[in-house]
């Protein structure tokens, strides 16, 4: 039996990329809109209600139209966009959380793609703020640098085109104003109380990226260590398939003492690694935005809701 799939918005980046995943699939039939007819709502609406899954690679507003078109009460919807990511009625898509996310992902009709920037940052954060070692209303801090191909496609047009500035050749800061659109998911997730200092960075390379959360020892809730967190996040991560950590200090990861950000591009795994010495502790987490941060894990969590191994066109 193949299940019928649509993807509304399957010509952005997302959408092209989960298309790609389907590519050797037989379980999957594709269900095609005109490209003349995208945007038309009737169209949208029929497909949607054909189908046995939709992923939504689309922005909020429209994200939220087209779960308003659906009336097929079969139909299960996957959506990639932030319109969702923190309505309790959705599940989360990052089973590798917790068993609880797991499980509701399994039972729900309905799921969130984690943010990118967001995916990277709780899977960090969560394992020791359910441990205790980390207080609910730490100020945290988090930097973050990212290919380009999460920036839209005028932004991606500059960076590949003829014509682009000088200064897209360096790391660029952006969200000065402080209100990044994953910040409300950051905290929702992870049990923050405040809004974390976030700082992403969009560099000169198409994808990948690398979240970073520093710590203060002393000013951890419960007396710990470096090492200490290390074997925390270990045990949380055991036997997952696409959420590794790393040898305590990237040993034998990091030979040149570099953590690249572009490493695991085009696959839909994410490293977790611990850093630290008496004084501070550094949580740091790789993935690819396009994959493990976006399409990949869009997949998965179809694979979970389908009840099949979840790693089925994703290795």
């Amino acid at each position: 039996m193949a299940y019928k799939v649509f993807i509304d918005g399957q010509e952005g980046t997302t959408g092209l990329r989960i298309v790609e995943r389907f590519r050797n699939r037989t379980d999957v039939e594709l269900l095609t809109i005109d490209g003349e007819l995208r945007k038309d709502t009737a169209e949208r609406k029929r497909l949607i209600n054909e189908s046995d899954y939709t992923f939504l690679c689309l922005p909020d507003a429209a994200a939220t139209e087209s779960v308003s078109l659906c009336e097929n009460k079969n139909t299960k919807i996957i959506d990639a966009s932030t319109a969702h990511r923190i309505n309790p009625a959705w599940a989360y898509g990052l089973p590798e959380l917790s068993a609880r996310h797991r499980d509701k992902i399994a039972s729900s009709k309905r799921a969130a793609v984690p943010g990118c920037y967001a995916s990277g940052f709780n899977a960090a954060l969560y394992p020791v703020v359910k441990e205790g070692l980390v207080a609910p209303y730490h100020p945290i801090v988090c930097h973050a640098v990212s290919g380009y191909s999460g920036a839209g496609k005028k932004t991606i047009a500059v960076y590949e085109g003829a014509e682009k500035p000088e200064e897209y050749n360096s790391p660029r800061q952006y969200s000065m104003g402080r209100h990044h659109k994953h910040i409300k998911e950051m905290m929702a997730v992870s049990g923050l109380s405040y809004p974390p200092i976030f700082n992403p960075i969009v560099d000169d390379y198409y994808n990948g990226m690398v979240v970073t959360i520093p710590l203060h020892l002393r000013a951890m809730a419960k007396k710990t260590s470096a090492q200490h967190v290390w074997e925390v996040m270990a045990e949380h991560y055991e036997g997952q398939n696409f959420v590794k950590v790393m040898p305590f200090q990237g040993e034998g990861v990091l030979a040149d003492g570099f953590l690249a950000a572009n490493t695991l591009k085009d696959t839909n795994l994410m490293q977790i690694f611990v850093f630290g010495n008496e004084d501070h502790v550094l949580l740091c987490s790789r993935l690819d935005n396009l994959g493990k941060g976006a399409s990949g894990a869009a997949v998965q969590c179809m694979n979970i809701m389908m009840g099949i191994d979840e790693t089925t066109g994703l290795l």
